[in-house]
């Protein structure tokens, strides 16, 4: 826990309406520089909540709650949930709310990447890309892959999420076991899948995203134009993540004109849970240098 965690209340959620539907966020204000911050599958922004407690003071946080399982309102039955229909939410999102020269901060999701292959990225002043997809690792790991096959069943997601209603099953190796090192805790998790639990609606979101992912051939090509972000980049890795290779850091820092490269210890995949004070320690130094 950070010195920041209890010296603020959690900001308000605020919600914007967008092509594909609803999309809730939450927004620390201020006029200092301006840092979105992007979760991945089955969860919501509160995976950022000690990142954001020790940033809020000298940045603007706007953390929204993508439509990725963990998300309260359903979108619209004929919105477009594919990786690069998400990642075009997120531009979307951005121009919605008239953010400019944006850090943009990932972790465990890699659509963000699609987004600047889409050429999508102008709002984008730097990128902050910790453990997540990348190149053909998508859906990511074994978690994935046991995600990927239950949204495949007739009611798998169901079965699915039931299932970690049972506190033991959310740290087996094919769920969240190799997802963060140290358990999230049960509130966030109970708050992460309920929606989940409650609506065949968002459920029905999740499928769209899980099976919407492109040909290999189209991922790998999302990568390499990573060559083209000429922006100040790090790269923020968990060298010991079971899901997301460590190599996959190291191609990603190589790849990016302007790209450099952090490994932290002590950590899995969700390195916000596992060692959120590390990475906020370099994203303030990264912003601050460039």
């Amino acid at each position: 826990m950070n010195e920041h965690s209890h010296a603020a209340p959690p900001p308000p959620v605020s919600e914007v309406q967008l092509s594909a539907g609803p999309v809730t966020y939450q927004d620390t204000g201020g006029d200092g520089p301006v840092v979105v911050l992007l979760h991945g599958v089955a969860m919501d922004g509160s995976l950022w909540r000690h990142v954001v407690a020790d940033l809020r003071p000298d940045y603007r946080c706007v953390v929204p709650t993508l439509p990725l399982g963990g998300h309260c309102r359903p979108m619209k039955p004929d919105a477009d949930l594919s990786v690069l229909g998400v990642a075009r939410l997120v531009a979307e999102f951005l121009d919605a709310l008239d953010l400019t020269d944006v850090t943009l901060v990932m972790n465990d999701w890699g659509g963000a990447q699609a987004l600047v292959a889409d050429g999508r990225d102008q709002r984008i002043g730097k990128l902050v890309i910790t453990s997540c997809e990348a190149f053909d690792n998508f859906p990511p790991g074994l978690p994935g892959s046991n995600l990927y096959a239950s949204a495949k069943m007739p009611a798998g997601l169901h079965l699915a999420f039931t299932l970690l209603k049972l506190k033991p099953m959310r740290r087996l190796p094919m769920t969240w076991g190799r997802m963060s090192k140290r358990p999230v805790p049960d509130s966030v998790m109970d708050a992460w899948f309920r929606p989940l639990w409650t609506s065949a609606e968002i459920r029905r979101d999740l499928r769209r995203y899980v099976l919407g992912v492109p040909p290999k051939e189209e991922l790998l090509w999302w990568a390499e134009k990573l060559r083209d972000f000429d922006r100040p980049a790090l790269v923020v890795w968990a060298a010991e993540d079971k899901v997301m290779p460590p190599e996959h850091g190291r191609r990603l820092a190589e790849l990016l004109p302007k790209g450099e490269l952090v490994e932290i210890a002590d950590s899995y995949t969700l390195i916000p849970e596992d060692q959120p004070q590390q990475l906020s320690k370099h994203i303030r130094t990264f912003l601050r240098r460039s």
